[in-house]
């Protein structure tokens, strides 16, 4: 059995280590809030954009834009979303496996986009094809940080090198829950939940000219809003990990505390008898 004085400095370094884990729930506290309003500023955006988006198609059924098109798949492009850090509990490994499993299972060529470092670390690792990456994107990525990766990804579509986009990110739901998703990016199929334009706009110019510019804006703000979706994720699961860890520290101290107290009692009771063995012996 330890050491009274070994069993004190292991409490002492456990209760150090639940100060820090603390400290790092709290923070991650603040920046899940500060990540949610992003978010949730974002989906309006993105959902309106999906809006007008349909009405077009609708309005230019013949219309077939090279973003529109289903052609047979030779190749994909996989935009794998992660963050740049860990302690987040299973949400890197979850979006890389996702990524790395859809691709073993397509049966074409895959190559990839990582936005974060830790999904490029893997993926570096496992010796994948990794055409661009870009990290480091801060607590509050802005869309000028992200179109740099999805500009390479849609020049790979539009050269032909590759014939379909999609992205892997952690969908943020609520703070206990936060979806894994792989989501299609080109070919556009108009979302099923979008909803319709309210008013019969008159767009000028033709619709066709409008759906060549807005199109281009489509892709880049998904891929805009999948990376604000993972950012809110990543805090979220980052302040229930701390918060577990500071739970187990706690924990852990209770039994160690408890050994402790133990072992003190058993030194205590073993000077006791020695005092009472010797103050035996001087009498007889």
């Amino acid at each position: 059995m330890p050491s009274l004085r070994d069993l004190r400095r292991r409490i002492k370094g456990v209760q150090n280590m639940r100060k820090i884990t603390k400290a790092m729930e709290l923070v991650a506290a603040a920046r899940m809030r500060r990540a949610q309003e992003r978010v949730l500023a974002a989906r309006p955006y993105s959902d309106e954009i999906a809006s007008i988006l349909t009405e077009l198609m609708k309005r230019s059924p013949q219309y077939k834009h090279p973003f529109l098109q289903v052609r047979d798949v030779e190749k994909r492009l996989i935009i794998l979303v992660t963050a740049d850090r860990g302690l987040c509990g299973a949400l890197n490994s979850n979006n890389t496996r996702l990524a790395v499993s859809d691709a073993a299972q397509s049966g074409v060529p895959v190559s990839y986009v990582t936005i974060g470092r830790r999904g490029r670390d893997v993926l570096r690792r496992m010796h994948r094809d990794l055409i661009a990456d870009q990290s480091m994107l801060g607590d509050r990525p802005t869309m000028g940080d992200v179109l740099p990766a999805a500009r390479v990804a849609i020049e790979q579509f539009e050269a032909g090198e590759v014939q379909q986009i999609d992205i892997v990110y952690a969908r943020f739901i609520s703070v206990g829950r936060q979806q894994t998703t792989l989501q299609r990016v080109i070919p556009v199929v108009a979302p099923e939940d979008a909803k319709a334009v309210s008013a019969d706009f008159e767009y000028e110019p033709d619709p066709k000219d409008v759906l060549d510019a807005l199109l281009p804006r489509y892709v880049e703000a998904q891929i805009y809003r999948a990376v604000l979706e993972n950012s809110a994720s990543e805090q979220a699961a980052r302040m229930v990990a701390m918060r577990n860890a500071s739970d187990n520290a706690s924990d852990f101290i209770e039994d160690l505390t408890l050994t402790a107290n133990k072992v003190r009692q058993s030194s205590i009771t073993t000077e006791l008898m020695e005092i009472v063995s010797g103050a035996a012996a001087l009498e007889g």
